[in-house]
């Protein structure tokens, strides 16, 4: 194929009619000010989609569109063009046709690109047209950083001895971007940022190094036979974190920021002695992703309502509950988002603080100097606050003080540790607040756990077998079932085959209404269930997970491996499911937000649902 033609795009649209003149006009005017390609002023303009763009530049040049979602790449091949150049250019190589290589790129008119790029491949090149937002997508699950991990790696273990390494020059060389370690260390954030990681592990073992990142809950492994670099990283991670380098008996915890990909991370630093040396986790915090805002949270449109209405209430307590990593910290953000006004005086009491907001308060707390939950609490009574979160009562004192500010004219947002919404007022009986207290302050408790979502590009309509079928009439009325439209995972390169691309949450609210209120005065359980299971709309956590589901948002199995510990459950068949679908449920894998996309602040844990709701 001959070098692409210098061509117009503005005028091959206004003759295509896709844009009219005046909207040509505005864009090049856009253009001046901007310094971007005028196709993609275009678009966010508004004048016209990527499709439209594409599918004229497809007819008038007479060049083939690629799909990238579901595109069969073969790594090697791709590997011809340099990352840095694929990224430059907007470009990737996507098939070998007879010793001619076919390249997609997202602007088949940029001459000089075209010109490089047969000089790095040394050969003339077909052009594809691909979308950008796809390519930009691919580059970063093709371009893994496994092969430059392994490569500092050795790097690393070439300068390490069997049990001494420099300390002075790991300490004196900190600014020193060459060094092996501060590369493999570069080359792992960069890794955990490609693939959106909310946790790196580094773990010494017997005789190998592994390197495991938690994307969407499941944990992904890389082993290397370098294990002598472990003492090496967690080094150099100690120095960064401002811990004491000497102490390798003892767990610390730390924290350091970055930029790696002009992200800005925060980094949460803990280390553990365990029997090969110090296993290391680093909690990864895009502070550039923004905050979840409720809506994406996966609330139900009654039950968000209900949830705003009750966020909004002038005082109270309100608790979110679930197990460590079923995103309570990102719900209570989003609730938190959404109430910070200028009218509204905010104070938080957090361990750690993990988003920073604009306009609220907030309160890192530390034990070591007494600086606890309860202190903060006291200290925030002080200083006239409308909204008070509370990052997690643990205590009685914390619980005691909490339940009194909701009574005193403040609204109290925190967390508790349970597996439902029934027994989180229990479980503060259990800590020993009076049952007056609990039924005088709260307004409203919602359990919640993390489900996996259906990667979009790829995710197939699913049958259910009988086994299936029978587990989801036991919880969902007939017409919900007859409506459904269940789909299965299969594995793309958009979700890095693993059918799943990002999490949303799963939940059951209660509203403490007069009669359950009355009943928790009493410090009757029994009734307090009977009337909580009763209330008009309650949904229990499975149910709203089965319904995610049966709308297509996740699949059975997924829905299978948050509620495994169910003894009453019918498994589903494994006959029927996707890969990485019901083989995860039955693998006992933990399910760690994140995201976050989205947002996420905990690590996954296990999630399991009461039986005594379902009952």
């Amino acid at each position: 194929m001959s070098a692409p033609k210098k061509v117009r795009i503005g005028d091959l649209l206004v003759e295509a009619g896709v844009i009219s003149p005046a909207q040509l006009d505005a864009g090049l005017a856009a253009q001046r000010d901007t310094g971007k390609k005028l196709g993609r002023v275009l678009i966010e303009l508004g004048a016209l989609s990527e499709d439209d763009l594409l599918k004229v530049l497809s007819k008038q040049l007479d060049l083939p569109f690629v799909g990238l979602r579901q595109f069969p790449f073969n790594i090697e091949l791709v590997n011809r063009l340099d990352e840095s150049y694929a990224r430059r250019h907007k470009a990737i190589v996507l098939a070998n046709k007879g010793g001619i290589y076919q390249v997609g790129m997202a602007d088949p008119l940029d001459i000089f690109a075209y010109d490089e790029l047969c000089l790095l491949l040394k050969q003339t090149i077909d052009i594809a047209i691909v979308r950008e937002s796809e390519l930009l997508d691919t580059l970063d699950t093709i371009y893994r950083r496994t092969s430059d991990i392994e490569h500092y790696a050795e790097a690393l273990d070439s300068e390490v001895s069997e049990d001494l390494f420099d300390l002075q020059g790991l300490q004196t060389g900190l600014g020193d971007d060459e060094a092996p370690v501060v590369k493999l260390l570069q080359s792992i954030f960069e890794d955990a940022v490609q693939v959106r990681a909310s946790d790196i592990h580094i773990e010494p073992d017997d005789g190998v190094l592994r390197i495991r990142q938690r994307v969407d809950g499941v944990l992904q492994e890389q082993v290397m036979k370098e294990r002598r670099i472990s003492a090496a990283l967690v080094l150099r991670l100690k120095l960064m974190a401002g811990l004491n380098i000497s102490e390798k008996r003892l767990p610390q915890d730390g924290r350091f920021s970055l930029l790696v990909r002009d992200r800005k991370l925060d980094v949460r630093l803990s280390t553990m002695p365990v029997e090969f040396g110090e296993s290391c986790v680093l909690r990864v915090l895009d502070q550039t992703a923004g905050l979840t805002t409720l809506e994406e949270t996966g609330m139900s449109a009654t039950m968000l309502a209900e949830f705003r209405r009750m966020i909004h209430l002038p005082f109270g307590l309100i608790l979110v509950t679930g197990p460590t990593g079923s995103g309570k910290t990102t719900s209570l953000y989003g609730a938190l988002n959404e109430l910070n006004q200028a009218g509204q005086k905010i104070i938080t009491a957090e361990d750690p603080v993990e988003y920073k907001l604009p306009r609220v308060n907030q309160v890192q707390v530390n034990p070591k100097i007494g600086l606890d939950f309860a202190s903060v609490l006291r200290a925030a009574l002080r200083q006239d606050p409308d909204i008070i979160l509370v990052g997690e009562i643990r205590d009685v004192e914390t619980a005691e003080i909490s339940l009194r500010a909701s009574m005193t004219g403040h609204l109290v947002l925190s967390t508790l540790h349970t597996n439902d919404a029934i027994s989180s007022a229990m479980r503060l009986m259990d800590m020993g607040v009076e049952p007056f207290l609990a039924a005088s302050s709260l307004r409203a408790i919602v359990a919640q756990r993390l489900v996996r979502k259906l990667c979009g590009e790829c995710a197939k309509p699913h049958t259910p077998d009988n086994i299936e079928a029978s587990w989801m009439q036991r919880y969902l009325p007939a017409a919900t079932i007859a409506s459904a439209s269940i789909r299965r995972a299969e594995g793309c390169q958009h979700c890095n085959h693993t059918g799943f691309r990002g999490r949303i949450g799963v939940f059951e609210m209660l509203t403490i209404r007069d009669d359950i209120a009355d009943a928790l005065r009493r410090g009757d359980s029994a009734d307090f269930v009977r009337l909580a299971k009763a209330q008009p709309g309650f949904k229990p956590l499975i149910v709203d997970a089965l319904e995610q589901a049966v709308n297509g948002v996740t699949t059975l199995g997924e829905v299978l491996r948050v509620a495994q510990q169910f003894e009453e459950t019918a498994l589903p068949s494994t006959t029927s499911a996707g890969p990485s679908d019901l083989e995860g449920a039955m693998s006992g894998t933990p399910d760690p937000l994140s995201t976050a996309p989205s947002g996420a602040t905990e690590d996954m844990a296990p999630a399991d649902f009461s039986l005594e709701v379902l009952r």
